[in-house]
């Protein structure tokens, strides 16, 4: 980028206007070679592990697995109970939680965590 030829960025004043304006103040930081200043982390150590789960409990349904082979890849197979005592256990609730999450996120939901 030079003043001969001025860039502009073009933000909509939408509810995503404050993630966009930060989001062109971090380029316009990198195109003049200023260090890049990180926003402050809003996501708890919780909240990313419970994200991260979800992402892989999605992969698992988007490979075609079911729920108790997804639950064993995530917490382990010794955790996943065996036989008619699936249908009722807490791991079985939680995986299908998790599922929904990941579909939730890639099906548009990604935009909440970068709108903070």
């Amino acid at each position: 980028m030079s003043e001969r030829s001025p860039a502009a960025a073009l933000i909509p004043l939408d509810p995503s206007f404050p993630a966009r304006a930060e989001a062109a103040l971090q380029l316009w930081r990198l195109l003049n070679g200023q260090s890049r200043r990180r926003r402050g982390d809003y996501l708890t150590r919780q909240r990313r592990q419970r994200l991260v789960l979800a992402l892989r409990a999605l992969d698992g349904r988007l490979a075609g697995h079911v729920y108790r082979s997804i639950a064993a890849g995530l917490f382990g197979d010794a955790r996943v109970p065996k036989g008619p005592a699936w249908k009722t256990h807490d791991l079985r609730d939680r995986t299908i939680r998790l599922a929904r999450t990941g579909t939730d996120l890639m099906c548009g939901g990604y935009l909440d965590l970068l709108r903070g």
